[in-house]
């Protein structure tokens, strides 16, 4: 399948290919349909509406105060704005963990109201794994995801997950029994660059990493952060492509100046 301009598009399909291909698999967040074209035409494989919308966006602390309302609304704005890569839309916290029945409730709302080809849940728990069979069984594609999830910020820290032996080798059973339950890639936050290695060596499915090292076959970057419009956000694990806050910062203080001292509108731009 083509979009209008002939490109294919990026699929689930396409997506698991890649990892057999040894293709590495290019991932960024969007929030919004201006961003959201730009990063599809500059041919990003697949594009996630994050819950970090809570903090690049709403300027909540974390995301637990994100509502599935807040995702359905950004993830359809991103959807008008994405014709070649894969759309997938976070499910926010409380919205899936529940109950199997909610989670596939809202879930379906999502894809339904937003046009999002999957929903990316947290968690490797035995509940877990069974809920995302059940979405998966129910048609609904899931992308997973292990090690730092921040809807458990509170319980789990924001730090890096899986140092003690006990803990990494749990996360790798946990893994696979998420392969096994039908989630068809899995994010990879904050674990240490050797245990990715080892979860991305023991599945099937892809591994997308952020803060999880050079072994996993994908990357994840959340946009503001990458184009460096997130002051004073500087993890270890982010490099800064752009220093867009500072390119705005000045772009608006020269039009302040331009509207005080009378030179914008010039006749240039005036009717």
């Amino acid at each position: 399948m083509a979009d209008q301009n002939g490109e294919k598009k990026v699929t689930i399909q396409g997506i698991v290919k890649m990892k057999r291909d040894a293709r590495r698999i290019v991932v960024v967040t969007a929030y919004d349909v201006l961003f959201a074209r730009i990063v599809d035409s500059a041919g990003v494989d697949m594009v996630l509406v994050g819950d970090s919308l809570g903090n690049v966006v709403a300027g909540f602390d974390t995301t637990l105060p994100v509502t599935l309302d807040h995702m359905i609304y950004h993830g359809a704005a991103v959807r008008r704005g994405v014709r070649r890569a894969l759309l997938v839309v976070d499910m926010p916290f409380l919205s899936y963990q529940a109950s199997e029945e909610l989670a596939i409730l809202n879930c379906g709302k999502v894809m339904q109201q937003t046009g999002a080809e999957a929903v990316k849940v947290e968690g490797g728990t035995d509940e877990m794994v069974s809920t995302v069979g059940r979405l998966t069984r129910t048609g609904i594609p899931v992308v997973a995801h292990l090690g730092f999830t921040p809807q458990s910020v509170r319980t789990l820290g924001m730090r890096v997950q899986g140092r003690q032996e006990s803990d990494a080798s749990r996360m790798v059973e946990q893994a696979k029994a998420l392969e096994e339950s039908g989630a068809f890639a899995l994010v990879l936050e904050l674990i240490p660059s050797d245990l990715a290695e080892r979860i991305t060596d023991a599945i099937s499915i892809p591994t997308i990493g952020i803060g999880a090292g050079p072994h996993c076959d994908g990357q994840v970057l959340v946009l503001p952060d990458l184009l460096g419009l997130n002051d004073g956000f500087e993890p270890k694990f982010l490099k800064k492509y752009a220093n867009l806050a500072e390119t705005v910062r000045n772009a608006v203080a020269r039009y302040g100046d331009e509207v005080r001292s009378g030179a914008y509108p010039d006749a240039e731009h005036s009717n």
